[in-house]
This record gives structure tokens, C-alpha cells and sequence, in this order.
């Protein structure tokens, strides 16, 4: 048995361990204030990148159920969308595949007189998709590049969540374009992931990029109407042997299918409110456990592969 701990934790230093407290004594004070929200109580907005939706609709429908007097509003939107409206007022976070760089901390500081803080919560796949009667399901990653950037002999075209500003699409252009353009004959974009599911399953020479937890998760009776459409392809393996690879959770954790992704939250709020209790219950148990069921992987919670064997009677 093999066991993998995964911990984040940001540097530490006497600085950043005064702010916290700090933030933990005037927060306690701050929520007795009846126009605050509370881990308990209140409504707040958030910012999420699209190609979490069906997961992240899971951690607040539980939230919510332990919390009945709170109210969490998730707007779903391109994952650069979500970047600037943390500068707004009425967003006290977003969910989104990256942290902060430096110059972006500065920025919201000198924005909004205030640092956000961020954390990673779980690891994702980008699965790709071909039609259920397309004779095409396996791939290998320089065939992906060439039909994305035009170089190869193929009829496939390439559909994405949008051409622009979406988490998909900036992954695919820096780790499997590597800066290469997008063919603009071949490639293009649908509204949202729903939108690519159906138009791949409406276009037999279609191959379509979207988050495994729009795909993967078998217990999801949505899901399961999607894959009477449309199949999960298998990609060229990140490992020493020659061998093909699907978007499972066993493959993400152990670095073997070649396009996975984090998963981040990043918080403005400067009190112990309902932002902050969000973002402690997907890092804790019951948050790493719904993420674990919705087929990504979690970054906090141990987990685990375990050898099998089949046997024969």
C-alpha cells in the first residue's frame, strides 16, 4: 500500500503569524456586529471558475445544510472574470485554478487596502472528450498539439469552453501549445462545459476539453446521461512505460495523466465570517470528501492506492 499526505501550507514567518492573529481577535470582536456574516448566518457572493460547477454546487447544497441560516451565491464564469471581481465589494471570493502572483497581491492591496489570502483544496483533470460512435478515443500528446495548432492531416475539430480567459484554454495554450496559436479553422469555442458535452455528442468529428468533474463522477445521474453520448478518450500516459491513461483519480494523484490542474480559493474578508467558513469546511473532512466523491482529487485529505488482485473462481 502506497500513502500519500498531501499538506499545503503557506511559508511561514512571525509576520504572517501576528496578521492571523490579529485577524482571529478582531474578527471574534467583529462578528458580535449584527450587519456582519458569520460562519452561521448571512448571504455572500463568490466567483467560480466554470469548470468546477457541478462540484462546487455539491460543497455549498452541504455547507448550506449544516448552516440553514446561510445563503451562498456562486456565480460561474471564465476563470479571468473571476480574477477581477475580487476587487468588487460584494465578492468575498473566488475559486479558480491559480494563486496570486506577487505583482497580483500588490495590486489587490494597494486596490482594496487589503492582502488576500488563498489555498490549494483539491486537484483536477482537464478529460477529453470524443463522440460515443467517433472511432477516435485514444490520443498521444503530440497528436493532440498538431490538431489543435493546425500541423496535422486531420478532420477533427477542437471545442472548447470558450477561445478566451477560460482556465481550459490557458492551461491548454501554455502546457500543450507551449505558445503556439490555435488553428481558428479547427478550433473554437461553446458558451460553457454543458455546451461542449452536447455539441461533441452532436458532431462525430468532434473532440471536446472539460473538467473531469463535469464527466467523471459515475454516481451523478447527469453524468450518466452525458456518457450515453459521449466517451472519456484516453491520453498518453506520464510515465516511464508506453501506456494510455484516463482522467481517474488513482492516474491524477500518482501524476500519470498528463493534464491536471489545482484548485484554489482566495478570500479578501478580514473577519471570521461565512467566506472564511467556506473555505475551512473544503479544506477540512467533509469538504476534502465531497471533492474525493466528485472524482477530483483532494490536497489535504491522506489518500490512499491500494494494490488488488483479481482472482478467478
Amino acid at each position: 500500500m502506497i500513502h500519500f499526505h498531501y499538506i499545503i501550507r503557506k511559508p511561514a514567518s512571525i509576520v504572517p503569524m501576528m496578521a492571523l492573529l490579529w485577524i482571529f481577535f478582531t474578527g471574534c470582536h467583529e462578528n458580535k456586529r449584527p450587519d456582519l456574516d458569520s460562519p452561521d448566518k448571512g448571504t455572500i457572493h463568490i466567483s467560480v471558475d466554470e469548470s468546477f460547477q457541478p462540484v462546487i454546487d455539491s460543497q455549498i447544497m452541504v455547507y448550506e445544510a449544516l448552516h440553514p441560516g446561510t445563503k451562498i451565491i456562486a456565480d460561474y464564469k471564465p476563470e479571468a472574470e473571476c480574477f477581477k471581481d475580487l476587487i468588487k465589494d460584494s465578492t468575498k471570493m473566488i475559486i479558480v485554478t491559480r494563486g496570486l502572483t506577487p505583482v497580483e497581491e500588490q495590486y489587490y492591496k494597494d486596490s482594496i487596502s487589503v492582502s488576500p489570502t488563498w489555498a490549494k483544496i483539491a486537484y483536477d483533470a482537464i478529460a477529453v472528450i470524443v463522440n460515443i460512435n467517433s472511432p477516435d478515443s485514444i490520443f498521444h500528446k503530440g497528436e493532440l498539439k498538431s490538431i489543435l495548432d493546425g500541423s496535422a492531416a486531420s478532420n477533427l475539430t477542437a471545442v472548447f469552453d470558450g477561445l478566451k480567459e477560460t482556465s481550459t484554454i490557458r492551461y491548454v495554450m501554455d502546457s500543450v501549445l507551449r505558445g503556439k496559436p490555435f488553428d481558428q479553422k479547427r478550433v473554437f469555442a461553446e458558451k460553457n462545459s454543458e455546451a461542449v458535452i452536447n455539441y461533441v455528442a452532436n458532431h462525430q468529428n468532434a473532440i471536446g476539453f472539460v473538467g473531469v468533474s463535469w464527466i467523471g463522477n459515475p454516481e451523478d445521474t447527469t453524468q450518466m446521461s452525458f456518457l450515453t453520448k459521449v466517451k472519456i478518450a484516453s491520453v498518453e500516459c506520464n510515465c516511464p512505460e508506453d501506456a494510455l491513461v484516463k482522467p481517474y483519480q488513482a492516474n491524477i494523484m500518482l501524476g500519470r495523466y498528463p493534464f491536471t490542474r489545482s484548485l484554489f480559493y482566495i478570500i479578501k474578508e478580514q473577519y471570521n465570517g461565512l467566506a472564511s467558513g467556506f473555505a475551512h469546511f473544503m479544506q477540512f473532512e467533509k469538504g476534502q470528501l465531497i471533492f474525493r466523491r466528485s472524482y477530483l482529487m483532494p490536497a489535504i485529505l491522506p489518500n490512499y492506492v491500494r494494490d488488488a488482485e483479481l482472482r478467478s473462481n
